[in-house]
């Protein structure tokens, strides 16, 4: 298996992790703690990694597809708890949620993503290399919490990963963040939860450069994959997609 093809046998692995500690309700619940709303949660989670004092513009640029009245408006309340707060609280949810709900991952699974993270180059990713350093101390704190913990928050890491060679490859075709947004699996209901409002870009005619982009994606992100080798590129898609199987399963 090349590193361009590990990278893409676990992108929907790694997502569906993503999408299940992130809408998780013990997760969402640190938000009503902290007296925030989902939104801003999540918003000051990821963007949160990069300090307290950033203006809106730099954070539009670095989260790419979030519209900026709606970035400017969660940003905004997040100062209340301070983003970096904010993204610490968040990150040991997601701690807690591994340790809770992937209780049958082995010390493989965490090696192998360790070692891949190690060898990612976050040159342009700003919001991945800062999320993979908070994540490491977050790790180191909650090594009590065992492997699950460690699983979750690198696999998070690895989702910035994607998003930020995903953010790079979608300018390098030629897309705006609205026409990423609308060409992707979820369409206009993701452009409408990233705070965008119609009228939105007919897909069909985004498609072809959204499919150069993923293609492209694999490749700067096979990157980090090429540390391990062949059998072991194999072991770690097959095991993230157990993983995943196990969190979706009823």
């Amino acid at each position: 298996m090349t590193p361009e093809l590990a990278a893409a046998g676990t992108a929907h692995a790694i997502g569906v992790l993503e999408n299940a500690w992130t809408t998780d309700r013990g997760v969402l619940s640190r938000a009503r703690a902290l007296e925030l709303s989902a939104w801003t949660f999540h918003l000051a989670g990821r963007a949160g990694v990069l300090g307290d004092e950033l203006h809106s513009d730099a954070l539009a640029a670095a989260l790419g597809t979030i519209a900026p009245d709606a970035l400017r408006t969660g940003w905004e309340e997040a100062q209340r708890v301070g983003p970096v707060s904010v993204a610490t609280a968040r990150l040991a949810a997601c701690a807690r949620w591994g340790a809770e709900r992937l209780i049958d991952v082995d010390d493989r699974v965490a090696e192998l993503l360790a070692r891949v993270l190690d060898g990612a180059d976050a040159t342009a990713m700003p919001l991945f290399a800062a999320t993979r350093r908070l994540a490491s101390e977050v790790i180191g704190e909650a090594a009590a919490c065992g492997r699950g913990a460690a699983v979750a928050l690198r696999s998070h890491a690895l989702a910035e990963y994607r998003s930020g060679a995903m953010l790079i490859a979608c300018r390098a075709v030629g897309l705006t963040p609205l026409e990423a947004l609308v060409a992707a699996p979820e369409g206009e209901q993701e452009a409408i939860a990233c705070g965008w409002s119609p009228p939105f870009p007919a897909r069909l005619t985004v498609l072809r450069r959204y499919a150069a982009a993923c293609a492209l994606a694999d490749r700067i992100t096979g990157s980090a994959y090429a540390v391990l080798d062949s059998g072991e590129r194999v072991e770690l898609v097959e095991r993230l997609r157990l993983v995943a199987s196990a969190v979706t399963a009823p």
